[in-house]
């Protein structure tokens, strides 16, 4: 079965179904198949190859006398058939380049921003992952005393972005101590970023052992405590939870209030969203591909953002599996391009 592959009127068939079952969410007959197909085909063909696709795991059959439903496996084929044809309407863009006039500035303001730009334009839920620091080149560094146990990073990228960041750390430092770590790191490395940083240290600093050993394994320590603690969590803005609540016809309820505490547990999700960057354009899970029961009613369309070769962080849209793809693949691929863009040019 495994080896199955699709003939091109199964294709379209399939095809059909899908699209007719994410717009009314019914169960789809052979009649409507029949009804939509822009060729002539048989009621008897349409109910034949049916079978043959409910048997191969692309339909299922919720009741004996219905029509069928894409499974998960269904709607893989149908959203991999996207990729190629699916563009944002021109409209849509004129409105997108519009709402991507930002300033420089705080980057968590404008990735509040952009996640509220995928939840307006999906009617759904959009989320940003928030960049690494440590990933991120700088042309400024500061550390800044906030408790005994507590340092504030604040970092200004080379693209003009200003982003901040608390580290807990084990090591006592005095505010003066930060700031001849702060002027080294600036003087030394401006351009680079904090895992060049801590890899060069850790190498060179036999080189420094005189002069600045004590200094030096400290401020190492703090960089080391850092990456770990990013590693554990990254931030996500999410916007749009309430446009779930206006769709209770696409959930279970009981599985709704699910999906809202693993929204609320903003860790846990950060996490699961961090194991799916990838360099893919845009990758998409649906339901039960996500591995996660609570939230098998949904589907997550999502991109990753940067410059150069470097993967920031992520973005995307949560919802429900009935979405429309061939709407929401093109507009997560666009915003990231234009968060991208925007990145670069504010270098």
């Amino acid at each position: 079965m495994s080896n199955f592959v699709l003939k091109e009127k199964d294709r379209t068939i399939l095809k059909l179904i899908a699209e007719s079952y994410l717009k009314i969410g019914k169960p789809i007959s052979s009649g409507i198949v029949v009804q939509k197909s822009h060729q002539f085909i048989s009621p008897a063909t349409v109910r034949n190859i049916m079978v043959k696709l409910e048997k191969y795991g692309f339909l299922a059959q919720p009741h004996t006398s219905a029509g069928r439903i894409p499974t998960d496996k269904g709607l893989r084929f149908y959203v991999n058939s996207l990729f190629e044809e699916a563009i944002i309407p021109t409209g849509q863009t004129k409105v997108l380049q519009e709402a991507f006039s930002l300033e420089k500035g705080d980057v968590n303001s404008l990735l509040i921003k952009v996640s509220k730009i995928l939840a307006d334009c999906s009617d759904n839920l959009g989320f940003v992952l928030s960049p690494r620091i440590s990933k991120i080149n700088f042309h400024h560094l500061r550390f800044i005393k906030i408790s005994e146990e507590k340092v504030m990073i604040i970092l200004i990228a080379t693209f003009n972005l200003v982003l901040t960041e608390i580290v807990e750390t084990n090591e006592y430092f005095t505010q003066m101590e930060l700031d001849k770590a702060s002027q080294f790191i600036n003087q030394r490395f401006n351009g680079k970023n904090l895992f060049f940083v801590r890899n060069y240290l850790l190498k060179e600093l036999p080189k420094y052992k005189l002069k600045y050993e004590h200094t030096l394994n400290k401020l190492i320590s703090l960089v080391k405590s850092y990456i770990y603690q990013e590693d554990q969590e990254s931030e996500i803005f999410l916007q749009g939870t309430s446009k779930f609540l206006e769709k209770p016809e696409l959930f279970d309820m009981e599985r709704l209030k699910s999906l809202f505490q693993n929204f609320e547990e903003k860790a846990r999700l950060s996490r699961l969203l961090s194991d799916f960057i990838s360099l893919d354009r845009v990758k998409v899970l649906i339901g039960s591909e996500l591995n996660i029961p609570d939230i098998s009613d949904c589907s997550l369309i999502l991109s990753h953002y940067g410059y150069d070769d470097l993967v920031l962080g992520s973005l995307g849209i949560i919802g429900p599996k009935r979405i429309p793809y061939k709407k929401i693949i093109p507009l997560v691929d666009y915003v990231a391009k234009k968060l991208s863009q925007t990145i670069i040019h504010n270098q």
